[in-house]
């Protein structure tokens, strides 16, 4: 099976700061991974590599786009977003001053279809699939219990809604690949088992890879099928979620010499 996402020692250095270090990572079609590690570990620069916001000091990102993986190092976010990549940021990052609605429907025309001229001349490819992007978007709204607030400013929602939208709005740019990053910060834990099945339920149904960044480790422990431990850069465990949770380096990492004693 090819990998759908690979990311070959992946490097990233801010003048004098090495902040990832040959960072290596293939995902595979359906998978579910997390990638965790402290505070400054370096898990949203490889995001962000990942993704295009920062081009690679070192290494390559390769995506399967049809059956050819391609080189996707250093383009544009939305280039690599047209290819399948979209994602969530650790600081909220919606249009607050725009609609719910609008929020969405953004993301969704990025993948639209028909040309420039059907849409000025109001052509029938431009009539089926305007219908059919507004069904998806119902859909999800729907599925996230947010449709009846389709007309809402964004920055008028409650926050953990704000967060909710932000995952609508990277699932309808139609992904294969989906990044997220810490979706349930600031979620109380009632909202983070409802994120949970939330998370499971989309990659199902829309056939999504998904590599998940969180904190919340019963989130992080009940959900992904394998983990990658990232501290100061560097990759210092890959594995089971039994096996990370046992691992005395994650512990010493995490909580210091004295846990892994205790």
């Amino acid at each position: 099976m090819k990998p759908i996402l690979s990311a070959q020692h992946l490097s990233m250095q801010f003048g004098g700061l090495r902040a990832v270090g040959d960072f290596n990572l293939d995902l595979n079609p359906g998978e579910l991974v997390g990638l965790i590690g402290p505070n400054g570990a370096g898990k949203t620069t490889v995001f962000n590599m990942l993704t295009g916001v920062y081009a690679p000091t070192e290494g390559r990102v390769e995506l399967l786009v049809g059956d050819k993986l391609e080189d996707i190092s250093g383009l544009q976010p939305h280039k690599i977003t047209r290819k399948g990549v979209a994602r969530t940021f650790q600081n909220i990052r919606l249009f607050k001053s725009m609609t719910v609605w609008e929020n969405v429907s953004i993301a969704r025309h990025s993948q639209v279809p028909y040309s420039l001229a059907q849409a000025i001349l109001r052509l029938p490819p431009f009539g089926r699939a305007e219908a059919e992007v507004r069904r998806e978007i119902l859909d999800l709204l729907a599925i996230f219990k947010i449709e009846a607030k389709a007309d809402w400013r964004a920055a008028n929602l409650p926050y953990g809604d704000q967060r909710k939208l932000e995952i609508v709005r990277a699932l309808a740019s139609k992904p294969t690949v989906l990044l997220l990053d810490e979706p349930a910060a600031g979620m109380n834990p009632q909202e983070t088992l409802e994120l949970m099945d939330l998370i499971r339920f989309v990659k199902d149904r829309y056939r999504l890879t998904v590599l998940l960044i969180e904190h919340d480790m019963n989130l992080v422990m009940g959900i992904c099928e394998r983990l990658v431990v990232l501290d100061y850069g560097l990759t210092i465990a890959q594995g089971l979620p039994a096996e990370i949770r046992a691992n005395p380096v994650v512990i010493k990492a995490y909580l210091g010499e004295d846990a892994v004693h205790a």
